[in-house]
């Protein structure tokens, strides 16, 4: 009798030890940064002041530590189940106008943030049409 309690116990934790591995664990996107897309960056010229490049690119999410002619957007996507994307933009200013432009990443493509769809919480905003995702590190 100890013996089939045994064996139904251990077949027991056996089948729930390999059924949470077999289904996996849900997975979002996690989009940081600021996003760029390749309208903002096709309306970037030299010659445009801080005021211009802020009111279509936003606030830099980084600015040089001991210059304030150079801003940073940088944006990165580790998708759930696929790759990850990076962009990357610095503006370099001189006399509050932009002199440079540096490009990393494939600026080419826009990158599709669907966090509507799934299980969770609706995102904020959601349903009134003009919903404008929030990226910070929480994904949200």
């Amino acid at each position: 009798m100890q013996n089939l309690i045994r064996t139904v116990v251990l077949l027991s934790a056996a089948t729930l030890i390999t059924g949470c591995s077999y289904f996996g664990v849900y997975k979002r996107d996690i989009p940081q940064g600021n996003l760029i897309t390749q309208e903002m960056v096709s309306q970037l010229h030299t010659g445009m002041s801080k005021a211009q490049v802020a009111q279509i690119m936003g606030t830099p999410l980084l600015e040089a530590p001991f210059s304030a002619d150079q801003w940073d957007y940088v944006f990165y996507l580790d998708e759930a189940y696929g790759d990850t994307v990076e962009k990357r933009l610095t503006l370099t200013f001189q006399n509050d106008q932009v002199v440079d432009i540096a490009k990393s990443g494939d600026m080419d493509s826009n990158v599709e943030l669907n966090q509507d769809s799934g299980p969770g919480p609706a995102v904020e905003g959601a349903g009134e049409g003009t919903a404008t995702p929030r990226i910070g590190p929480s994904g949200i």
